[in-house]
């Protein structure tokens, strides 16, 4: 259903027919760690994200998996460690 609370004319998951069915009954504004983030609405009663309705429980544990600015490190550059074994074996079918 569309959100009818704070987010109006939003696809929400937690609308209902009797209302949003949230913890508090309507969504949370960001937080300063989703500044950047291309996930943010502005409205005039503040800045909300379009993914969460409380943003602040996706940064408790770390980086929110949902934001869009933040960028994860990648294996590439590592040193990784690779089985001689296969690695001759994967040489020898080219």
């Amino acid at each position: 259903m569309d959100c009818v609370t704070i987010k109006v004319g939003q696809p929400c998951s937690f609308m209902t027919a009797k209302g949003c069915s949230f913890n508090g009954g309507a969504c949370h504004q960001i937080i300063d760690k989703c500044e950047g983030c291309d996930r943010i609405l502005t409205l005039e009663s503040g800045k909300y994200c379009a993914a969460v309705p409380n943003p602040a429980v996706k940064w408790r544990l770390g980086s929110c998996n949902l934001a869009t600015h933040v960028k994860t490190a990648s294996k590439n550059g590592q040193n990784i460690k690779i089985n001689p074994l296969k690695a001759s074996k994967r040489s020898m079918r080219k």
